[in-house]
Formats: C-alpha cells, structure tokens, sequence
C-alpha cells in the first residue's frame, strides 16, 4: 500500500513522517514543496506516474492566516489549484485522497459544536480558499476524504504552543485572548486518524467518503490552552486575559469553532483524547 504525503517539511506531515515507521506496512513517499509543488499540474502528473499511490495525505496548504489577507493569490495557488491538481491526478490513477482542511470554513457565530452538515460561511481568504479548495475536489470525484480540523499543534513547525513556549522565555508577561473557542488538536492524534482511515478503508463501505471532522475532544480558549501549556512545563509567567478587541488581526477568527466530532467516531470506531491528555502526551 503507497501511501503519498503532499506538504511534508509541515507539521502535520512531519508528525506522519514521526509515526510512519509504526506502520511497516504502508509504504509512504512523503514530498516536500520542492519536491511536488501541487499548484503544478504537470508535476503533480509526474510523481503520481512514478510512485502509483493508494492514496494521497494533502498536507499541503497555505496556512498563515493573517497573510492571506494581502497574499489572496498564493493562498488560491496552493488551496485551491493545487487541491484540484491532485483531485485530477488521484481520480485518472484511482488513488484516495485525504485533504485536510480547516475549521475555517465556518463562521464562528455557532453555539454548539458544528456538524459536517452545517453551511460554511467563512470571514477570510484563508477559510474561503480553503472551502473553494473543497468544493473543487468534490466537482472532480468522489473517492475522497476531506478532514476539517482546528488550532493544531506539535513539537514541529510553527504553531501556537511553540510561540507561548518562545514567548514565555522572552517575557514575563503574555497576554491571549480568552473569547475565542475552539479545541487543540495535536498534530501526532490527527496524523494518526489519517493512518487508521487508510489502514480501514479497504474493510469500509464507499458511502464512507466524505467530510469529517477531527479534532482533539473539549474546548476552551486561547487563554486556557495558554495556561495548560504552562502549568504542564512547570512555566511561571503572569499570563493576562484579553478579548479579541484588544488584539486585532488582518483576518477575522472565528469567535466559536468547535467541532462534532459523532460522524468520524460513528464510521471508523475512533477513540479520540480529550485535548488536555493529547496536549500532556507532548511532554512524555
């Protein structure tokens, strides 16, 4: 079974890189932009021709939020093109395709967490090339997963839990917002998701292609996440409680982002940790 993942030098395709050998079974072929830049049709045909994958893991993504908002096009390059390069190539080489994407697509007003039936409105470029980058894989084919997902972290790349970490080596006081709420998801628990989804997808019916959600379980906010990074590192810092009005970005968040997670546990049988054990497994 080859197994294909698009955005390697990412955190996510990192933490895949990190559990891959777990798995002997599965050959992956991890390619880093340099090594496919998915925004290229051709090339995108010329791995795709080399390696014959099972599936493809579409780790790549344009995900600085912020700069989306003054860099639309190369957000459009790589979520959308580049989703749509490699949903031709997968469907001319019968290959699976798992996408990830982002809770993004939504637009935060929600009160209760959002099913994969909800319609997504997003407030930004980023969520908006995001959503464009799905609809364009489902206009192609149909032997897809897209899993959208939120505030993901690891030991890798950038990401929130490594700027506190920085930060509170810098400072001796932080300031995070505390009325925006969603759920961490460790990099590692959401590449181990995408592995089970294809170590189990021969034994599954095709009506299981789709969306779903994966996340980490509970919620809290910035400032939660903050805290629990320092309390479990042994961190003293004064760590400072603001709303989002004291803190304003080029893009809009979304104020609440929780997922459902009912679909993705109801179809693979997933047990998933509570963000605050999968956050204390990074300190094991």
């Amino acid at each position: 079974m080859v197994v294909l993942v698009t955005g390697a030098n990412g955190q996510l395709g990192q933490s895949l890189q990190f559990i891959a050998p777990m798995y002997p079974n599965l050959n992956f072929v991890f390619c880093s932009s340099a090594d496919l830049d998915i925004s290229d049709l051709e090339k995108c045909q010329t791995v795709f021709s080399k390696i014959k994958p099972n599936y493809c893991i579409n780790a790549a993504a344009y995900t600085a939020v912020d700069k989306a908002e003054s860099e639309p096009e190369k957000a459009q390059l790589i979520n959308v093109i580049g989703a749509k390069n490699l949903a031709v190539v997968c469907k001319e080489y019968e290959t699976i395709l798992i996408h990830i994407s982002t809770d993004f697509v939504f637009d935060g007003n929600a009160s209760k967490p959002y099913t994969e039936n909800d319609i997504p409105n997003p407030t930004g470029v980023y969520g908006q090339t995001k959503l464009d980058g799905e609809k364009a894989i489902q206009s192609i084919f149909d032997n897809y997963y897209i899993i959208r997902t939120s505030w993901v972290y690891s030991r890798f790349g950038n990401n929130f839990m490594k700027t506190m970490l920085r930060l509170s080596s810098e400072r001796d006081s932080i300031s995070v917002v505390n009325d925006q709420i969603g759920t961490p998801t460790n990099a590692v628990d959401l590449a181990e998701c995408l592995v089970k989804i294809v170590t189990s997808n021969f034994q599954l019916p095709t009506s299981n292609f789709g969306i779903y959600n994966f996340s980490n379980e509970g919620q809290c906010s910035w400032y939660d996440f903050a805290k629990e990074i320092f309390r479990i590192n042994n961190i003293s810092i004064n760590l400072q409680s603001i709303p989002t009005t004291s803190f304003p970005t080029p893009a809009k968040r979304p104020k609440y982002s929780v997922l459902d997670k009912s679909k993705i546990k109801a179809n693979f049988g997933f047990r998933i940790n509570h963000w605050e054990k999968a956050l204390a497994k990074l300190q094991q």
